[in-house]
């Protein structure tokens, strides 16, 4: 089996799954990782099932080059439509991250729930699988439309992004949902701005904190946990401009432009 002491390979369409990473980093402080931002080809959910397979496996190699241990597809697009094959064509283990729609559905009081995702999360099989599981809960699902694109280009706090997610949320608010599930990981960073909007009596939930407890189960059952007292490493990569990741990351990490 790999070294203990192998980093942790992440990757996403872009910089939301730092949202994840910053989990993981957060519980697994000892670990090293290494963070690939495929911001070239974001966002990665209005594309069709086969091509986020092959930008997945592309990802997944570049990773796999770089001796890495485990895999988390810190992506929800990513994860929905090609998790599967990945699992089938490398022998390392794979984390995912989908929707957290149990916690959601297990307590809401008013049986009503909210979704945010992408369009290739909504579409995936491995959503609507899912979703059969609550046929009690009312889901109110919104495709986020333009969401990633700004946040990839760094307006969060754009005026845009403001006109955007009112128009999103406002169907839900009507149909009085009490969670919101955001189903993609670059939402998290939106979540100031989301808290603007809905009522307070409206709790957000998203995946960071569970893939993370996951990743350290896995790392544990696989006999892989680096048990060093040293604090880990991380390296970050994108393929486009590295400013929009830096400011995402609050200028405390370098981050490396590679052509992948």
């Amino acid at each position: 089996m790999n070294n203990t002491t192998n980093p942790i390979g992440l990757f996403d369409s872009g910089v939301g799954g730092t949202s994840i990473w910053k989990e993981i980093h957060n519980l697994l402080p000892n670990e090293n990782t290494i963070y690939l931002a495929d911001s070239r080809n974001a966002p990665y959910g209005m594309r069709p099932k086969e091509e986020i397979v092959e930008l997945s496996c592309k990802n997944t190699e570049f990773l796999l080059e770089q001796n890495c241990k485990m895999i988390v597809v810190a992506c929800n697009t990513a994860t929905t439509n090609a998790i599967k094959e990945l699992r089938a064509k490398y022998d390392v283990p794979f984390i995912g991250i989908e929707p957290a729609i149990k916690p959601a559905a297990s307590f809401t009081k008013t049986q009503t729930i909210g979704i945010l995702a992408t369009k290739g999360t909504l579409n995936s099989e491995l959503f609507h699988k899912a979703v059969l599981n609550y046929k009690d809960i009312k889901i109110v699902e919104q495709v986020g439309h333009g969401l990633v694109k700004l946040i990839e280009e760094g307006s969060l706090e754009s005026a845009e992004m403001k006109e955007l997610l009112e128009t999103y949320l406002e169907p839900m608010i009507k149909a009085n949902i009490d969670y919101l599930v955001l189903g993609c990981s670059h939402y998290p960073y939106l979540i100031p701005q989301i808290k603007k909007i809905l009522p307070q009596s409206v709790k957000i939930i998203d995946s960071g904190e569970a893939v993370a407890k996951q990743t350290k189960n896995v790392l544990i059952y696989q006999d892989i946990l680096n048990t060093s007292s040293q604090r880990g490493y991380t390296t970050f990569y994108t393929n486009s401009n590295p400013a929009v990741l830096t400011n995402i990351l609050e200028n405390k990490y370098e981050v490396e432009e590679k052509d992948f």
